[in-house]
This record gives C-alpha cells, structure tokens and sequence, in this order.
C-alpha cells in the first residue's frame, strides 16, 4: 500500500469557534488497486461547503420506524461494524472518483429502529436542506455504506463530513453528503433537490439522468 502524505492546510474559518489546521494522509493504492485523490472532486454542492461540530452533531433516524434513534458521531463511527470497499462515483458533468471508502452498514442503522412495515422509501437529508431518496430494497439488498473515511483518511468538511452516502450504481446527484437524518417514508413519489428539478428519480447509471 502506498501512503503518500499531503501537507494540504484546509483554513475552515470559524468552524467549532476558532481556526485550526488539518493534514491528511491519503492512499492511493489499495490491493493494487490505483485510487483518485480525494481532492479530484469539483464543487458543486447547493450551498458550498457546509461545516459540522463533530461535538453538536446527531444523526436523526425518523419517519416511519418504531422506534426513533439519535445518534452522536462517535456513536455512529464505534457502535457498528466498519466496511471498506472501492466504488467509483461518476458525476453527470462528466468527472469521475474512484475513492477506498469506508464505513457502516445503513442497513445496520435501519436494524436498531424497526421499520415499519408501510414504509418503501427512504429519505436522506443533509444539514444545507439537500434531499434524495431511494427505494428501500435498493438500499437493503445492497448493503449501502454512510461512509465517514474516503482513501484512509477522515471525509474532510469540503467532501461531506461526517457523513456521505456511497450510493453505488447510481449518477454522482445521488451521493448525498453532509447527512444528518435518515427518514423512512411511504412516498414513492418523493422528489429530492436535483429529481424535482427533472433529474431521474432512479439515478441508475445505466440510464439517462433525465426523466
């Protein structure tokens, strides 16, 4: 494996209440695998980046669940079993990653709330007011990852800390970052940021990304 260490300061301004410095070391091979760097990304989020206390931070699981959970950061990233895996995200203008992420199971999260048995969607929402939804089998038979490491390092503010969604086989709009709620639905007709401003609902890759 080869470690390349990036002596990159990101200045994130009153973050926390004060100024602080942040050096990451990334790798950029995997098994033999060779893996983008995590600053190949272009910015193209609704609002800029977004910056969360790791300390005030919850991650909300609503809606239709019988039992309604908040978890803190540290809950999250010690209380579940962490998956690593390589998957490729491909943006619709035409730019593609192919990060090591790493993370928790959803579908481990969705076992600690008991879904109902009405609910077939599942809402995502990130703290800048973006929205996607999924069906929830999409999510379940594909052991989706809420990934909070990308190239072993921690997910830095400006790529969706502390959380993004690795939402494989689905177009980039998909990957929702910044999570902060997961709400189990019966709305299969939900239409996130992008999908009611005539994206695919869907979002395969395999098929347009306009409806």
């Amino acid at each position: 494996m080869l470690l390349i260490l990036l002596s990159v300061t990101f200045l994130l301004g009153d973050f926390l209440g004060e100024d602080f410095e942040l050096e990451k070391e990334e790798l950029r091979n995997y098994n033999g695998t060779e893996l983008s760097s995590i600053y190949d990304f272009r910015e193209n989020s609704i609002k800029g980046y977004q910056y969360i206390s790791k300390d005030d931070y919850e991650l909300k699981i609503t809606g239709l669940v019988n039992n309604t959970q908040n978890f803190s950061y540290n809950e999250v990233i010690n209380s579940f079993t962490s998956y690593k895996k390589v998957v490729t995200l491909y943006c619709v203008e035409g730019w593609e990653v192919k990060l090591l992420w790493e993370g928790i199971c959803v579908n481990d999260l969705l076992d600690t709330v008991n879904i109902s048995a009405d609910a077939n969607t599942i809402i995502f929402h990130a703290v800048d007011g973006f929205t996607t939804s999924f069906p929830v089998g999409y999510i379940i038979d594909n052991d989706i990852t809420l990934a909070y490491r990308m190239n072993n390092v921690t997910i830095p503010p400006e790529r969706g800390f502390p959380f993004q969604l690795v939402a494989e086989g689905k177009w980039g709009y998909k990957w929702i970052k910044w999570v902060t709620e997961i709400e189990l639905s019966d709305n299969m007709n939900y239409r996130g940021f992008w999908e009611s401003r005539g994206y695919s609902n869907d979002g395969d890759l395999d098929k347009s990304y306009f409806e």
